[in-house]
């Protein structure tokens, strides 16, 4: 074996610059900061109409209407940590994936929970 054989470069990958992973953070950060304002009007709208058939929203809707509030956030933060190592494009990938959970989760609770049943 000769020796130019035996020098094999064994470097590890090469990361993305890190204003490549801020820029994919933030631009899907804005995706899942629309879906937390869609949450957030949700709960101020479903308060507000109860408020105005005098009556309030019980406390299974509060808890349905605050867990909607949650998911994008726990879910971004989630992916956020889970991807932080990876290559830009799996980040992207994950990002994605995250976004299409949120969906998922918060229409399968709303429809399941029907929001006009929330107000008491």
């Amino acid at each position: 074996m000769s020796d130019t054989a035996a020098t094999v470069k064994t470097d590890a990958p090469r990361r993305a610059p890190l204003w490549l992973t801020v820029t994919v953070a933030i631009v899907f950060g804005l995706f899942y900061a629309y879906d937390l304002w869609e949450a957030v009007g949700n709960l101020v709208g479903l308060n507000i109409a109860a408020g105005d058939l005098d009556t309030s929203l019980g406390g299974s809707g509060w808890a349905v209407l605050i867990i909607g509030v949650l998911i994008p956030v726990v879910v971004y933060g989630v992916v956020f940590w889970l991807g932080r190592r990876r290559a830009v494009g799996v980040q992207a990938l994950m990002y994605i994936t995250g976004l299409c959970l949120v969906a998922v989760l918060s229409l399968d609770m709303y429809v399941m929970f029907s929001l006009g049943n929330l107000i008491v």
